[in-house]
């Protein structure tokens, strides 16, 4: 992964866009990684794995809550349970 600083990235902006296009850079101020700037096409990528990941996650509670005897009647006085 290459590494530049926020002064390099600022003054060579063209140049990180397309060294983004490769690979993930990482850019750093006062020698601490500030943030890391990837291709549209990567972070449009890493967006759907993480919602199909989230999405499974959801499905697997939802599973081991009926498993374990939660309905829907239950789970909405849980939910307007204010205590």
């Amino acid at each position: 992964m290459q590494t530049l600083t926020a002064n390099d990235a600022k003054t060579r902006f063209g140049e990180l866009l397309d060294m983004a296009q490769r690979e993930p850079v990482q850019v750093t101020r006062r020698d601490r990684v500030v943030g890391v700037l990837v291709s549209a096409r990567d972070y449009e990528a890493m967006r759907a794995f993480y919602a199909d990941r989230l999405r499974q996650t959801v499905q697997q509670t939802a599973e081991g809550a009926r498993a374990a005897g939660l309905t829907e009647q239950g789970l909405a006085e849980l939910l307007a349970d204010e205590s």
